[in-house]
């Protein structure tokens, strides 16, 4: 298969192609059958290694970067982690606004791949629009600062691009029998990039976005915390496009932790919180859809990234 996302020489050659899978223990009979692409197969272990390249090359083609700058971003830490990959390959400085909301293994792991990492506290851990609001507009002061660019993911175009490859990965992979892509939504820009692409060879697909129960604001409810870190951001993503998305699932941080241990002790599949929340996102739409039907969805980074969170201490 092509490796257009990642294609050159170098770490960022290994960007892409990752593995699609059958779930096999944790789909009930008469559903349909549930694919997964494990996205931490990327070289940091997550999906955003996609989307990272994409935006870093965007943003030299314009001449927004040059060599020695800095890059500038807020982050829950996965995408921070691979700015930090990409910035470390191409020799970019990486200042990042973080906070202590989010894991700790994120923290040292971008911190070993030589990224500046500075704190915006929360309201006791808590993943809040406060908090986001508040690491967006810190992040917004750093980049004024001479050569500091900011990444801005989301408002950052490019990176939508970065996940064409992987919509068009699924459909090599499943030889074109997807009849539902389901994906947590934190920027939005993993979930139409995949679909865009998917819907150029099947304009009939079922898109199936999922947001935490507890902030449920793509379907109209009030903003609110949980623990499902690097989705529901408490307020409407900028490039969100509702147009593109059939309906909307919503998970409890709970169900999601719980599906991930189950995917962990049952499947064999070590992924993070979110990649729970997708499951059983995608569970319910498989018992929609019936047997004959195939639905699709991410595991979207490690479940080396949570073991300081307690997602895997029960």
């Amino acid at each position: 298969m092509e490796r257009a996302v990642g294609a050159g020489s170098g770490v960022l050659a290994g960007i892409g192609s990752t593995p699609l899978i059958e779930l096999r223990k944790v789909v009930p009979a008469g559903s349909a059958r549930v694919l997964a692409k494990i996205e931490f197969a990327n070289p940091t272990g997550s999906m955003k290694d996609r989307m990272a390249v994409a935006a870093i090359r965007g943003a030299e083609a314009r001449g927004d970067l040059a060599p020695g700058d800095t890059v500038v971003e807020y982050t829950a830490g996965t995408t921070g982690i691979s700015l930090a990959l990409v910035c470390a390959a191409k020799g970019y400085g990486l200042h990042v606004v973080f906070s202590d909301a989010f894991s700790d293994e994120k923290r040292r792991t971008m911190e070993a791949l030589g990224a500046k990492v500075e704190d915006v506290p929360s309201d006791h851990g808590r993943i809040t629009e406060r908090l986001i609001k508040a690491m967006i507009a810190r992040a917004a002061e750093l980049s004024a600062q001479p050569r500091h660019w900011a990444c801005d993911q989301l408002n950052n175009r490019d990176a939508v691009t970065g996940y064409l490859t992987l919509g068009q990965e699924i459909w090599q992979q499943s030889y074109g029998r997807v009849d539902a892509f389901v994906q947590f939504v934190g920027t939005a820009h993993s979930i139409h990039g995949t679909a865009r692409a998917l819907r150029v060879h099947l304009p009939g697909l079922r898109v199936v976005a999922v947001e935490p129960a507890e902030s449920a604001v793509l379907s109209g409810g009030p903003t609110g915390s949980h623990r499902i870190e690097g989705t529901g951001i408490g307020f409407i993503p900028p490039l969100w496009e509702p147009e593109e998305v059939d309906a909307i699932e919503q998970v409890s941080s709970d169900e999601a932790m719980a599906m991930s241990r189950r995917l962990a002790r049952e499947e064999g599949i070590f992924a993070g919180t979110s990649s729970g929340g997708n499951v059983v996102a995608a569970l319910r739409v498989a018992e929609q859809l019936g047997p004959d039907a195939t639905v699709v969805t991410l595991m979207v980074d490690s479940g080396f990234r949570y073991l300081s969170t307690g997602l895997y201490g029960h």
